[in-house]
Protein backbone atom coordinates (compact mmCIF):
# COMPACT_ATOMS: atom_id res chain seq x y z
CA UNK A 1 0.00 0.00 0.00
CA UNK A 2 2.83 2.41 0.88
CA UNK A 3 4.00 2.23 -2.48
CA UNK A 4 1.09 3.08 -4.49
CA UNK A 5 0.83 6.52 -2.13
CA UNK A 6 4.44 6.78 -3.36
CA UNK A 7 3.66 6.03 -6.63
CA UNK A 8 0.20 8.08 -6.88
CA UNK A 9 2.70 11.17 -5.32
CA UNK A 10 4.87 10.93 -8.15
CA UNK A 11 2.19 11.00 -10.83
CA UNK A 12 1.09 14.30 -9.02
CA UNK A 13 4.50 15.98 -8.78
CA UNK A 14 4.89 14.86 -12.56
CA UNK A 15 1.38 16.00 -13.45
CA UNK A 16 2.29 19.39 -11.82
CA UNK A 17 1.79 22.63 -14.21
CA UNK A 18 4.34 25.78 -14.43
CA UNK A 19 1.88 27.47 -12.34
CA UNK A 20 1.98 24.70 -9.77
CA UNK A 21 5.71 24.34 -9.77
CA UNK A 22 5.84 28.22 -9.71
CA UNK A 23 3.94 28.06 -5.95
CA UNK A 24 5.86 25.19 -4.93
CA UNK A 25 9.06 27.48 -5.50
CA UNK A 26 10.46 25.09 -8.20
CA UNK A 27 10.42 27.59 -10.55
CA UNK A 28 11.07 31.85 -9.63
CA UNK A 29 8.54 33.65 -10.18
CA UNK A 30 8.39 38.16 -9.37
CA UNK A 31 6.32 38.14 -6.87
CA UNK A 32 3.76 40.79 -6.38
CA UNK A 33 1.26 39.51 -3.40
CA UNK A 34 -0.79 36.37 -2.41
CA UNK A 35 -3.46 35.78 0.04
CA UNK A 36 -5.76 33.34 0.79
CA UNK A 37 -6.08 30.53 -1.99
CA UNK A 38 -4.12 32.71 -4.74
CA UNK A 39 -0.82 33.96 -5.51
CA UNK A 40 -0.09 36.57 -7.94
CA UNK A 41 3.38 37.33 -10.32
CA UNK A 42 4.56 39.06 -13.13
CA UNK A 43 3.57 37.56 -16.65
CA UNK A 44 7.24 36.50 -17.83
CA UNK A 45 6.28 37.48 -21.69
CA UNK A 46 4.10 40.53 -20.51
CA UNK A 47 2.01 42.33 -22.74
CA UNK A 48 3.15 45.54 -21.29
CA UNK A 49 4.84 46.43 -17.89
CA UNK A 50 3.05 45.25 -14.85
CA UNK A 51 0.93 42.36 -16.88
CA UNK A 52 0.19 40.44 -13.78
CA UNK A 53 -1.07 36.82 -13.55
CA UNK A 54 -3.61 35.55 -10.60
CA UNK A 55 -3.76 32.26 -9.94
CA UNK A 56 -5.45 30.39 -7.66
CA UNK A 57 -3.75 27.31 -5.61
CA UNK A 58 -5.63 24.82 -6.37
CA UNK A 59 -4.55 23.53 -9.97
CA UNK A 60 -7.54 22.66 -12.14
CA UNK A 61 -7.77 23.96 -15.52
CA UNK A 62 -11.36 25.59 -15.95
CA UNK A 63 -12.27 28.54 -13.40
CA UNK A 64 -15.78 26.20 -12.99
CA UNK A 65 -14.02 23.29 -10.90
CA UNK A 66 -12.82 26.00 -8.25
CA UNK A 67 -15.56 26.35 -5.31
CA UNK A 68 -17.19 29.42 -4.90
CA UNK A 69 -15.08 30.76 -2.18
CA UNK A 70 -12.73 29.74 -3.83
CA UNK A 71 -13.45 32.37 -6.93
CA UNK A 72 -14.10 35.15 -4.45
CA UNK A 73 -10.50 34.40 -2.85
CA UNK A 74 -8.94 34.53 -6.43
CA UNK A 75 -11.23 38.05 -7.25
CA UNK A 76 -9.88 39.77 -3.96
CA UNK A 77 -6.88 38.80 -5.45
CA UNK A 78 -7.37 40.45 -8.88
CA UNK A 79 -8.78 43.69 -7.28
CA UNK A 80 -5.77 43.86 -4.75
CA UNK A 81 -3.16 43.13 -7.84
CA UNK A 82 -5.39 45.74 -9.40
CA UNK A 83 -4.55 48.33 -6.35
CA UNK A 84 -1.03 48.14 -6.73
CA UNK A 85 -0.70 48.34 -10.27
CA UNK A 86 -2.64 51.49 -9.69
CA UNK A 87 -0.42 53.48 -7.51
CA UNK A 88 2.61 52.49 -9.73
CA UNK A 89 0.91 53.09 -12.52
CA UNK A 90 -1.09 55.93 -12.24
CA UNK A 91 -4.07 54.20 -13.78
CA UNK A 92 -7.55 52.54 -12.79
CA UNK A 93 -7.93 51.65 -16.08
CA UNK A 94 -7.33 47.57 -16.64
CA UNK A 95 -7.71 45.02 -19.06
CA UNK A 96 -8.76 41.75 -17.22
CA UNK A 97 -8.83 37.97 -18.83
CA UNK A 98 -9.47 34.82 -18.52
CA UNK A 99 -8.77 32.51 -21.06
CA UNK A 100 -11.02 29.49 -19.84
CA UNK A 101 -9.75 26.48 -21.40
CA UNK A 102 -7.43 25.55 -24.08
CA UNK A 103 -9.93 26.10 -26.44
CA UNK A 104 -10.24 29.90 -25.26
CA UNK A 105 -6.19 30.35 -25.76
CA UNK A 106 -5.18 29.01 -22.68
CA UNK A 107 -1.51 27.99 -22.78
CA UNK A 108 -1.16 26.17 -19.57
CA UNK A 109 -3.86 24.18 -17.68
CA UNK A 110 -4.05 26.09 -14.58
CA UNK A 111 -6.44 28.97 -14.09
CA UNK A 112 -5.07 32.05 -14.04
CA UNK A 113 -6.74 36.07 -14.76
CA UNK A 114 -4.23 38.16 -16.35
CA UNK A 115 -4.33 41.69 -15.09
CA UNK A 116 -2.88 44.45 -17.44
CA UNK A 117 -3.12 47.92 -16.58
CA UNK A 118 -4.03 50.33 -19.23
CA UNK A 119 -3.11 53.66 -19.86
CA UNK A 120 -3.30 56.09 -23.12
CA UNK A 121 -1.36 55.25 -26.17
CA UNK A 122 -0.39 51.47 -24.35
CA UNK A 123 -0.84 49.75 -27.86
CA UNK A 124 -3.47 47.43 -26.37
CA UNK A 125 -6.91 46.87 -28.05
CA UNK A 126 -10.21 46.11 -27.23
CA UNK A 127 -12.00 42.50 -27.24
CA UNK A 128 -13.48 42.96 -30.79
CA UNK A 129 -10.12 43.28 -31.64
CA UNK A 130 -9.88 39.51 -31.02
CA UNK A 131 -12.17 38.70 -33.54
CA UNK A 132 -11.74 41.16 -36.14
CA UNK A 133 -13.71 39.22 -38.99
CA UNK A 134 -16.67 39.19 -36.78
CA UNK A 135 -19.87 39.91 -38.86
CA UNK A 136 -21.44 42.90 -37.69
CA UNK A 137 -23.49 45.75 -39.28
CA UNK A 138 -25.03 47.71 -36.62
CA UNK A 139 -28.45 45.96 -36.35
CA UNK A 140 -29.35 44.06 -33.41
CA UNK A 141 -30.74 41.15 -34.01
CA UNK A 142 -32.99 40.74 -30.65
CA UNK A 143 -34.90 37.58 -32.04
CA UNK A 144 -31.71 35.43 -31.81
CA UNK A 145 -30.30 36.69 -28.90
CA UNK A 146 -34.09 36.15 -27.34
CA UNK A 147 -33.36 32.38 -28.44
CA UNK A 148 -30.16 32.18 -26.57
CA UNK A 149 -31.04 33.79 -23.50
CA UNK A 150 -34.34 31.32 -23.38
CA UNK A 151 -32.14 28.27 -23.64
CA UNK A 152 -29.51 29.65 -21.11
CA UNK A 153 -32.30 30.20 -18.76
CA UNK A 154 -33.96 27.10 -18.57
CA UNK A 155 -30.78 25.21 -17.79
CA UNK A 156 -31.23 23.69 -14.15
CA UNK A 157 -28.14 24.11 -12.36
Amino acid sequence: MKDNNLNALAKVMSDQTLFSKIIAGEIPSHKVANGDDWYAFLDIFPRRDGHTLVIPYKQVGNLGQLTDVEIANLFIGVKQVQDRLSKVFDTTDFTVCIHDGPLAGQEVPHVHVHVIPRTLGDGGLTLMAMWPSTKHNGEIDHEHLSNIAGKLREVVL
